[in-house]
C-alpha cells in the first residue's frame, strides 16, 4: 500500500482517490497512515467487494508478470544479433536447448538448422562475446 500511495503522490492524484489495503489472513482493512485496522463483518457485501477487487488486482498483476517473463524469454541475446530474429532464435533454442550448447556445437550442426549466413552471424557474435570477456550470456532452456 505504501508503494501505491507513493506513486499516487508522485502523480499528484492521491487526493482524488481513496486508497485502502486488505491484509489477507484476517481480512483487515488498512488506510494510509493509520496503523489500526478496520474489521468488517466476514459476511458483509462490502468486504466481499474489497476481496474481489484485491483478487482481480492480483490476477492482473500475475498475468502481466507472466507476459513479461515470456517476452523476456523470447527476446534473448540471440535476437540482439543483427539479422537474427525470433524464428531463428527459436530454432536454435529448440535444436540445442541453451546458448552454452550452441557455443559447444559443431558449426555444421548449427548450419543445418539455420543456414550458412545465419550461422556465421551467430558464431561471430558468440566469439565476440567471449573475446570481450562477456561470456555470461543468460542461459535459456
Amino acid at each position: 500500500m505504501s508503494s501505491a500511495v507513493e506513486s499516487l503522490e508522485k502523480l499528484g492524484i492521491l487526493n482524488r482517490v481513496v486508497v485502502v489495503g486488505i491484509a489477507k489472513r484476517l481480512e483487515e482493512i488498512f488506510f494510509p497512515g493509520d496503523p489500526i485496522p478496520l474489521y468488517i463483518n466476514k459476511k458483509s457485501e462490502s468486504l466481499k467487494l474489497i476481496q474481489h477487487c484485491r483478487n482481480e488486482a492480483h490476477r492482473f498483476a500475475l498475468g502481466f508478470h507472466r507476459d513479461l517473463r515470456s517476452k523476456g524469454f523470447l527476446t534473448s541475446q540471440l535476437t540482439s544479433i543483427p539479422g537474427i530474429g525470433e524464428v531463428t532464435t527459436q530454432k536454435l533454442l529448440s535444436g540445442f536447448g541453451s546458448i552454452t550448447r550452441i557455443k559447444e556445437a559443431d558449426p555444421k550442426d548449427i548450419e543445418a538448422i539455420i543456414g550458412k549466413s545465419n550461422t556465421e552471424k551467430v558464431l561471430n557474435f558468440l566469439n565476440q562475446q567471449i573475446d570481450q570477456g562477456d561470456d555470461d550470456l543468460p542461459e535459456l532452456v
